[in-house]
């Protein structure tokens, strides 16, 4: 079950790239959680570590299918980007949160996706999530529905290594 959403998720990540011309991407390595992929577009190359959320609440609405990424495309100079993406549309105008043991992180949201609203902040959230214990996504739905993800950050600081050097 847990390969076939991190298929999906490489499908998904391509469409909302807009990556007409990619290659499928390729699981580079697993780690604990997180997973390294990789994927050739254009010229470039792009990287990113993957995981799904170990608890999704309220358990009583249907999620859809529900990634948080961090990516990596050199050759856009696009260095550890961090992206949430949920299986639903999220509220026009809202936020989403990224707690990370004490800290917080508002993203910006458009369609079904939300990524760091000071961009200054991509490099802080990216080391919170290497060193911290615990992270949430706490979100808002179009229909208005809060919604919370936990996910475990065991694997991030391996799988971040192995994409370091993308090219």
């Amino acid at each position: 079950m847990f390969v076939r959403k991190l298929n999906l998720a490489l499908a998904l990540v391509l469409a909302f790239a807009g990556v007409a011309s990619a290659q499928s991407p390729t699981r580079i390595q697993q780690f604990n959680a997180w997973g390294a992929y990789s994927y050739q577009a254009g010229a470039g190359k792009v990287c990113y570590v993957l995981s799904v959320p170990k608890e999704k609440s309220p358990a009583n609405v249907d999620h859809g299918d529900i990634f948080f990424l961090v990516s990596q495309r050199p050759g856009q100079n696009i260095s550890y980007e961090p992206q949430a993406m949920m299986g639903y549309p999220l509220q026009e105008n809202s936020k989403v949160t990224v707690t990370i043991d004490a800290k917080n992180f508002v993203m910006f949201t458009k369609g079904n996706s939300a990524w760091v609203e000071n961009a200054a902040e991509e490099p802080a959230l990216v080391a919170a999530m290497k060193t911290g214990k615990a992270m949430s996504v706490a979100a808002k739905s179009r229909k208005g529905t809060p919604t919370a993800y936990s996910y475990s950050l065991s694997g991030i600081s391996a799988a971040l290594k192995q994409i370091e050097t993308c090219k």
